[in-house]
């Protein structure tokens, strides 16, 4: 249950949500599209309370990239599509190029008509992101929200679909919910949920200076061997 939880997000603004599994960052984060609605309190957007917006209209100014990814047993292009129905195959091929995963898909049998299974069994991890990706950019969507979207990636895969979630925050209010702090060095704020409630937040540098709550989860990651003194990556 959450309880407490009060802070505004300017338009274009990244902001993480890290806590341990049970602080409630995903129910936060579901608040947005209104999965479901707040016993108390108000969520708002633009200065409109969410439960004022059509609900339709609302989840479609939200693109969201989920882990497991969201892959349905149909072709790549149909998966991509998925974000915006009608788009043309030449939008479509733009998104998977900006994500990453155009020329991985062309190497595919029957490339974007290639049925990729029951739960994308065709596809490795890595592009199943990629592909979940490319929807969210073919969607275009001024929200955006990322839950845990490499957390079950090796470094080197980590890697190309970090490039693509880069292109992909562009210019988009971004909610970025991750366990791997490598994940969240460009978000402009950082908010520390424990219990339901937010014990503390800031910037990476001020949050590290600070040596609380995430400078521990920081030196478990990052810096095993360290004092009681992180060392901060970034200037102030």
């Amino acid at each position: 249950m959450l309880d407490g939880i009060d802070f505004t997000v300017a338009a274009g603004m990244k902001i993480a949500i890290v806590g341990p599994t049970g602080a409630g960052k995903s129910t936060l984060l579901g608040l947005l599209p209104r999965f479901f609605d707040p016993s108390a309190g108000v969520v708002e957007i633009d200065g409109v309370d969410a439960r004022d917006y059509d609900l339709k209209s609302l989840r479609r100014q939200i693109g969201m990239v989920l882990q497991p990814p969201l892959i349905f047993p149909l072709s790549v292009r149909d998966n991509i599509a998925y974000g915006r129905p009608g788009a043309d195959d030449a939008a479509i091929a733009d998104a998977a190029r900006r994500a990453h995963i155009h020329g991985r898909i062309l190497e595919l049998p029957e490339g974007y008509e290639t049925a990729v299974g029951e739960a994308g069994v065709a596809l490795s991890e890595g592009e199943k992101q990629r592909v979940t990706i490319a929807r969210a950019l073919l969607r275009d969507a001024p929200i955006l929200i990322l839950d845990e979207p490499t957390a079950a990636l090796d470094v080197e895969t980590e890697a190309l679909v970090m490039a693509a979630i880069e292109t992909l925050m562009q210019g988009r209010t971004t909610f970025i919910i991750a366990h791997r702090l490598s994940t969240i060095r460009t978000c402009d704020r950082i908010i520390v949920l424990r219990d339901g409630g937010i014990a503390e937040h800031g910037t990476l540098p001020e949050l590290l200076r600070r040596n609380g709550v995430f400078a521990g989860y920081y030196r478990t990651q990052f810096l095993p061997e360290a004092g009681p003194t992180p060392v901060i990556p970034l200037s102030a």
